[in-house]
């Protein structure tokens, strides 16, 4: 499996803002993540439903901005800036480095989300 073009798949796909796609369809089954915030997602079913809830709040997205990605062997790095204005009033501005490790079917079996900023 060719892990620079699964990366380059994904990262257009998040960049459309179509993260619940991307989890769907580039997640293995035993997939874990975890963020800089402490939070933890087991299992790709658990995180397609956190990112349904998560794309559910967003009122209006005013940027998602792929700036790099790099892949050495199974282990993907992308730079990405998000900017949403969410239901609940608040702004969410994040620039993070999304690491992902890929098993040889090309599917992500760990995200990790790292604060850039």
């Amino acid at each position: 499996m060719n892990i620079k073009q699964q990366v380059q798949k994904i990262d257009a796909i998040v960049s459309q803002g179509a993260i619940v796609n991307a989890v769907e369809e580039f997640f293995a089954d035993n997939a874990n993540t975890s963020d800089y915030g402490n939070g933890k997602t087991t299992g790709k079913a658990e995180m397609i439903s956190k990112m349904q809830g998560f794309a559910g709040a967003i009122a209006k997205v005013n940027e998602i901005k792929h700036h790099n990605s790099i892949v050495d062997g199974n282990v993907s790095a992308s730079e990405f800036t998000f900017n949403f204005d969410m239901k609940d009033g608040s702004k969410i501005y994040w620039h993070e480095i999304i690491r992902r490790v890929w098993n040889d079917q090309g599917k992500i079996t760990q995200e990790e989300y790292f604060n850039a900023a």
